[in-house]
């Protein structure tokens, strides 16, 4: 017959493995007869050190012969997300690059647009036209654009993330806000990029606008 073993506690699920694995049953044992094996040791805040130098003594003390080795259980935890990380940072980094050349894209046409309506600008002005309707006119149509792209992006965006959260058995949930705050940031800066140029095609002697080729 085997070795009667009795029950010392039952704990409630915890995280294990990836949060991509659901919680698995897991067995906490005590290995009086091993001869090998890791301990978990929970420091107090700002006394890592101290508590590393401890063990290492009492391990010296017990077995000279075995070498002292340790790690982090949340450096060893983040280990498994090593791929969300370079997801993460390649995102940022393409979105970055994105978002300039968008503005890059936007200024120019804004360049453009007020080049070619630049004698119409001038006779708005000559009729009494104030420079915030020429702003506003100048940059409504750019924003129609931007407001066009947002409504293609947010549902496809919204797809994309719902995908990849399907890849985790625990997984939060995208708000609306989310969207809303990037669909705000957009427009925020689509109208930093092109406001110099519109300030400066309203702006400009109505005189010099009429006399231009």
């Amino acid at each position: 017959m085997g070795q009667k073993r009795n029950n010392c506690g039952v704990l409630k699920d915890f995280h294990f493995n990836s949060l991509h694995d659901p919680i698995l049953p897991l067995i906490v044992r005590f290995g009086e007869e091993q001869t090998y094996g890791s301990a978990l040791i929970r420091t107090r805040p700002g006394q890592t050190n101290q508590a590393l130098a401890t063990a290492e003594k009492l391990c010296k003390e017990l077995n000279p012969n075995f070498q002292f080795s340790y790690y982090f259980a949340d450096a060893e935890y983040q280990k498994q997300y090593i791929s969300e990380q370079i997801v993460g940072k390649l995102s940022n980094a393409f979105a970055f690059l994105a978002i300039f050349i968008s503005c890059l894209g936007l200024l120019g046409l804004a360049m453009f647009t007020a080049e070619q309506r630049i004698k119409e600008i001038g006779i708005r002005k000559v009729l009494g036209a104030s420079v915030g309707s020429l702003f506003t006119l100048l940059s409504k149509e750019f924003l129609i654009l931007v407001l066009i792209a947002l409504c293609i992006a947010t549902p496809l965006a919204w797809l994309a993330m719902d995908k990849w959260l399907q890849a985790y058995s625990y997984r939060t949930t995208v708000d609306w806000w989310v969207f809303a705050l990037a669909g705000v940031t957009a427009i925020v800066i689509a109208l930093i990029t092109v406001s110099f140029q519109s300030f400066k095609a309203a702006l400009m002697n109505p005189v010099k606008s009429l006399r231009s080729e």
